[in-house]
């Protein structure tokens, strides 16, 4: 397949790998740009994972660091992705991307421009369309979840994760101090209430409520108290989707396609 169209997105979580993924499947030659120390707590669904493994797999689609924008043809020859790190988005101006996707999902918009690309979209609060942007995309679950932004912004962040089978903010568990992380449960596993999963240092992380470990920070990462570390899932029967995008990452990843057709940045 011969690409012609250059995106660049920033960010490589699950929310944005997911939108990565769609951008590959539709022809698209994207560019990852990531931070030294990617946070990701769905890693199996993470492109940004490359950063310290070298490579990253993604529903068979391979994300894989380069050092050097110069790299980028020759990951893309190979049918991959090319995952670079640059926090503050200096290789733009080099690349010359024909549109720009924000989906660090900081809540705040940590430095991108509607100079950046002659189209540029951000996932979820902190931006304003018209503004900071050209479109912004609802991320909030719910009945605007992936809503394409023309004018203004997205929902405010709640800090309250979305409900799933009735839990919302049990689902996700925060560092109980600061210090290195020590896993003792891993991805998809079934963990019971109450059970110790991590150890940050010496401190036990215990889980939250009875499910499956749909994410935990990598083993050996440093982390600030109060930091999100982990998310279960509370349908057990979820096991088997802990290593494909969600259904709200796709929702997302069509609005962001909608937005680059519908403005002639076509593959």
């Amino acid at each position: 397949m011969e690409h012609k169209t250059i995106l660049i997105v920033r960010g490589g979580g699950d929310l944005a790998s997911g939108v990565i993924h769609r951008l590959y499947k539709c022809g698209y030659r994207v560019l990852v740009l990531e931070c030294r120390k990617p946070s990701a707590i769905r890693r199996k669904v993470s492109f940004g994972e490359a950063v310290f493994d070298g490579t990253s797999s993604v529903e068979n689609v391979t994300g894989r660091l380069i050092g050097d924008v110069s790299e980028c043809q020759k990951v893309w020859d190979a049918g991959e992705i090319p995952v670079l790190v640059d926090e503050t988005g200096e290789v733009v101006k080099e690349l010359k991307p024909d549109a720009l996707i924000d989906a660090i999902l900081a809540k705040k918009n940590l430095g991108t421009t509607r100079a950046m690309a002659p189209l540029t979209v951000a996932l979820g609060p902190g931006f304003e369309a018209g503004k900071d942007v050209d479109f912004v995309i609802e991320t909030q679950r719910g009945h605007n979840l992936g809503r394409v932004i023309s004018k203004g912004a997205a929902t405010p962040n709640t800090g309250i994760p979305g409900v799933i089978a009735g839990y919302g903010k049990e689902r996700v568990i925060h560092s109980p101090a600061a210090g290195i992380m020590h896993n003792r449960s891993q991805i998809g596993d079934i963990v019971e209430k109450n059970q110790v999963i991590a150890m940050v240092d010496d401190t036990p992380v215990y889980a939250s409520l009875t499910g499956v470990l749909r994410g935990i920070i990598r083993d050996g990462y440093e982390v600030p108290k109060g930091m999100k570390i982990a998310d279960i899932d509370p349908r057990k029967e979820q096991k088997k989707n802990c290593d494909t995008i969600s259904d709200k990452a796709r929702c997302i990843a069509g609005s962001v396609v909608e937005v680059l057709m519908a403005n002639g940045v076509l593959p």
